[in-house]
């Protein structure tokens, strides 16, 4: 099957690829937390592996936040090529992010915010808001992707709800975002944890 040929499908049926591809991301996501056959895939991670793993998380989250800002910024200017690029780097640096998270999880241990109580709470509140929008933002953001890889611009801008998908997509997950990276800074720099 030839490149063309499964953009072509792609384009034809966006849903569909977005269910199979989200049921994919969502697996790994969940394997890693809930199976232990999964969990036995990787090795346990040292505490100063997992603090590493940690960081190198915030600083792809806190870059992709960067990305997706000027994405939304140059889409805002007409800047169609900039747009696709940074809307395109800011999802490879998501699969860079799985590529982490997922073996930091399986193989780590887990870090329990030491803080005072209402600030606990707070903490419990952001962590709560940036999970649930980082599963929300999933289809989402694939929907927006599949549909500008696989139409022209004109096509985006006069047969789709890319600009629409879009907004709701780049919106959710840079809150997302923005809170998981508050919410490192507050366990990892600001009252620290138990591990």
């Amino acid at each position: 099957m030839s490149a063309a040929s499964v953009r072509e499908r792609v384009k034809r049926r966006p849903a569909a690829t977005v269910a199979l591809l989200t049921v994919v991301g969502y697996g790994a996501v969940l394997g890693a937390f809930l199976v232990p056959g999964f969990q036995a895939l990787f090795p346990d991670l040292s505490r100063s592996t997992v603090d590493v793993m940690t960081h190198a998380i915030a600083a792809v989250n806190s870059l992709t936040v960067l990305t997706l800002s000027l994405g939304w910024y140059w889409i805002r200017n007409d800047e169609v090529r900039k747009h696709a690029a940074a809307m395109a780097t800011s999802f490879a640096l998501i699969l860079l992010f799985l590529a982490i998270y997922v073996p930091r999880v399986a193989g780590g241990g887990t870090k329990y915010f030491d803080g005072p109580e209402l600030v606990g709470t707070v903490y419990l509140i952001m962590l709560a808001i940036h999970i649930l929008l980082s599963i929300v933002a999933v289809p989402v953001v694939l929907y927006a992707l599949l549909l500008g890889l696989t139409h022209s611009v004109n096509e985006l801008r006069t047969e789709t709800p890319h600009a629409t998908v879009g907004r709701i997509a780049a919106g959710s997950w840079l809150l997302s975002l923005v809170l998981g990276v508050v919410t490192y800074v507050m366990l990892n720099h600001i009252y620290g944890f138990t591990y």
